[in-house]
């Protein structure tokens, strides 16, 4: 959708007016406690308020907190809050206390670098990393601190069973790229509780690649793992099998083995554009060589079958007896073999197979959120927070099982110019572990915020 229709719908209050979407809105809360509301025929909380101070509009009865914005000195004094609020997560402390672990999507242009800091930094020329807020009671800021640093373009990740954060590297530039003095595409394991645990060492054995987001099966330890390639041939759909599963903290530097998805007589997962298509007997294939030596792993001879390849590989997660992994979209201009506007597939690993469940556009009406869905959490409530990555305005939109969307936020912080503005994405959508707290960063300028109110 073009900025100036956004625009015009948001101005005119259309926004709200609901999506269209081909599959079983229901099936991407399998596994869940979440419970089908329509709130007496209304999704949502109501219309969203302009906000006086022009940062976040929200529903009546709600507020929202600034926790954390880029340029403001870091608590511990290590420096300045970095650029480029991306992916998060939240894990409880002790006390109600909450804990944040915050990617930087730093690239080697980044405004402001996360503070190289010693005994937490991998590569002194890498500019990304993430940061570890601690919150009290009211979302009180205890404590801001360097959680990882000397890493590149960290995008998301993901939490593990034990309770710490994968960061997940979207780039695969060399030792000697961009002054890098070692090889970056790693995924680092980060605590968020105390920064003595966290080793700068990246998990070689996970793959040396684009990597976007990982989801663990809580059953058996088993790492998904996305991969965003932004050229052709896109990239894949890996699982890590460690050597010691659910092993806890560090356990995943012992190794283990990567392994690419396969799925039999289909190429490009954009051909496929019914949802409810499955494929049986999906194939697990030994990546030939994980560290990418000479070729990157999508490149790599995955013999006379060839591999799997989807464009736009994001967000991951478990639910159930599945993980779900999201496609934000295909376009054929690019090298995709289809167009779409978004997938949301299932991968159910006991019975070795996958099914596209929802499907984006492009012959829909594009409203909300149905272009490029991106970061998704589970709301304790019931139903999904999205954050939308497209143009125009930005918002967190709420999905209900039922399959009603609500905006729930819309960023007001004008990074254009009056004539033409620019709002910059949502990205790490989260809530705290008792549910009466939603984080949310804006990615630029890099704003990290606390919502409350009467969460249903």
């Amino acid at each position: 959708m073009s900025a100036t229709r956004r625009q015009v719908l948001a101005r005119s209050g259309a926004l709200g007016a609901g999506i269209a979407f081909a599959g079983t809105i229901s099936e991407i809360f399998a596994g869940t406690s979440a419970t089908a509301h329509d709130w007496g025929g209304e999704a949502g909380y109501g219309p969203l308020l302009p906000d006086p101070d022009g940062l976040l509009d929200l529903p009546e009865g709600f507020r929202y907190k600034v926790l954390s914005r880029e340029g403001d000195e870091l608590r511990s004094g290590q420096g300045k809050v970095p650029s480029n609020h991306d992916g998060m997560a939240a894990f409880p402390g002790r006390d109600g206390r909450t804990h944040l672990v915050r990617n930087h999507e730093n690239r080697v242009d980044a405004k402001i670098r996360v503070p190289a800091v010693k005994g937490l930094t991998y590569d002194p020329e890498g500019l990304g990393g993430c940061t570890a807020l601690e919150l009290g009671r009211g979302n009180r800021v205890l404590g801001e601190r360097v959680a990882i640093a000397g890493t590149a373009v960290n995008c998301a990740g993901g939490s593990t069973p034990w309770h710490t954060w994968l960061t997940c590297e979207e780039t695969e530039d060399r030792a000697g790229t961009n002054g890098y003095t070692k090889d970056h595409g790693f995924i680092f394991e980060v605590d968020p509780y105390d920064p003595r645990h966290t080793s700068p060492e990246p998990l070689t054995a996970m793959g040396r690649f684009q990597h976007e987001a990982i989801a663990v099966d809580p059953n058996n330890g088993v790492v998904y793992e996305t991969e965003d390639a932004f050229e052709k041939p896109f990239g894949l759909f890996y699982r890590f099998l460690p050597k010691k599963p659910l092993g806890g903290r560090g356990s995943l530097h012992a190794g283990g083995r990567l392994q690419a998805m396969r799925v039999p007589g289909v190429k490009d997962l954009s051909a496929v554009q019914e949802t409810g298509t499955t494929f049986d007997g999906i194939e697990w294939v030994d990546v030939p060589d994980p560290l990418a030596k000479e070729t990157a792993i999508r490149f790599q001879d995955f013999g006379p079958k060839g591999i799997t390849h989807a464009q736009k590989l994001e967000g991951c997660y478990w639910g159930g007896r599945c993980v779900y992994f999201v496609s934000s979209f295909a376009k054929s201009a690019e090298g995709s073999a289809a167009d779409h506007y978004g997938q949301i597939w299932r991968y159910d690993p006991k019975h070795r197979r996958l099914t596209l469940v929802v499907v984006f556009g492009p012959d829909t009406d594009l409203q909300m959120p149905g272009e490029e869905p991106d970061n998704i959490t589970l709301a304790p409530g019931g139903g999904l927070m999205v954050c939308e990555d497209g143009e125009g305005a930005q918002h967190v939109f709420g999905l209900t099982k039922r399959g009603k969307v609500y905006a729930m936020a819309r960023g007001r912080q004008n990074i254009g110019t009056p004539e033409e503005p620019e709002w910059g994405e949502f990205a790490g959508v989260t809530f705290s572990a008792d549910g009466c707290s939603m984080y949310v960063n804006c990615y630029t300028p890099g704003t990290t915020f606390a919502v409350t109110g009467p969460w249903r």
